[in-house]
């Protein structure tokens, strides 16, 4: 089991984390907003924590929406705008984010995600099909699509919510790319299709949430829902010159349980690697915010 750190973030950082909270910056920004993993004490002292932050989300009492997430104002101090970009770089990969502070305290990127981005972009890099196909589906605001898109993938991004997908693809016009598919439409009915169809990737990237809604009001359940979707990607996947990749973000699930999924649905794959994606505090300690499995063939 790995444990996959950030190693080419120069516009973000994790200052501290602790008593459900954590102070980041992105770009010149420093905002605070909750996080549940962060059980343990802070660092920085509470006048610390005041006097560093630019925006600081305030959770509306007995608000949450339907896939759990704090509902929610942003308190913002002078100077600081309701939406900024941020770059990241890696190899020959330059991609750009649109983030902006969102009702449910979320900003548009998350930025353990980077290690798996330049996955893909390695991955793709040496696959030896011109133009391989990728699925991203859960796909939020397309940090994975881009990076795919970056390294010369023809690229299938799907999310049940438009306005998202209206902010990937001002992410995708601001790294500078074009060309992604666009589809707003419910994850396993797209992958229902696409078998139907008999369709055929280089590359799936699963990012599902532990709940969720379709655009048609369908629902998302990740533990109900979870072994169909593999299932279906495993007729989906190309059985050389691919890779996957699977996020699960629910608090419960352990890196073993996306392994085993793994095993599963592809038994034929030797080499899965597993774990979690976490970031390291510039003041010692590591938060963990996603496990993975992922596999190249």
């Amino acid at each position: 089991m790995q444990l996959l750190k950030p190693q080419h973030w120069i516009d973000y950082e994790l200052i501290d984390s602790g008593e459900y909270e954590k102070l980041e910056r992105f770009g010149k920004y420093i905002i605070r907003r909750p996080e549940p993993q962060a059980v343990w004490r802070k660092s920085l002292s509470e006048y610390e924590w005041e006097s560093r932050s630019d925006a600081t989300f305030k959770r509306e009492k007995g608000k949450t929406s339907q896939d759990g997430n704090d509902k929610g104002i942003w308190v913002q101090k002078k100077g600081m705008p309701d939406q900024w970009f941020i770059n990241y770089k890696y190899k020959g990969m330059a991609l750009k984010f649109r983030l902006g502070l969102t009702s449910f305290k979320h900003v548009g990127i998350f930025p353990e995600q980077s290690e798996n981005w330049n996955f893909i972009y390695d991955t793709i890099k040496g696959i030896t099909v011109d133009e391989p196909k990728v699925l991203n589906l859960f796909a939020y605001t397309g940090g994975a699509s881009i990076a795919a898109k970056s390294a010369g993938a023809d690229v299938t991004h799907v999310d049940s919510v438009r306005q998202v997908i209206t902010w990937s693809r001002e992410n995708m016009e601001a790294s500078e790319l074009d060309n992604i598919r666009w589809i707003v439409e419910d994850a396993l009915k797209f992958c229902r299709r696409e078998v139907k169809r008999e369709k055929k990737y280089n590359g799936i990237i699963l990012d599902p949430p532990a709940y969720g809604r379709g655009p048609d009001g369908e629902r998302w359940i990740l533990e109900e829902n979870i072994s169909e979707l593999m299932s279906l990607c495993s007729s989906l996947l190309e059985d050389k010159n691919s890779f996957l990749i699977l996020n699960l973000y629910s608090m419960g699930f352990s890196a073993v349980i996306a392994e085993n999924l793994i095993k599963d649905y592809f038994p034929e794959v030797k080499d899965c690697q597993f774990g979690e994606l976490i970031i390291p505090e510039r003041l010692g300690k590591n938060l963990p915010l996603s496990v993975y499995a992922r596999f190249k063939k």
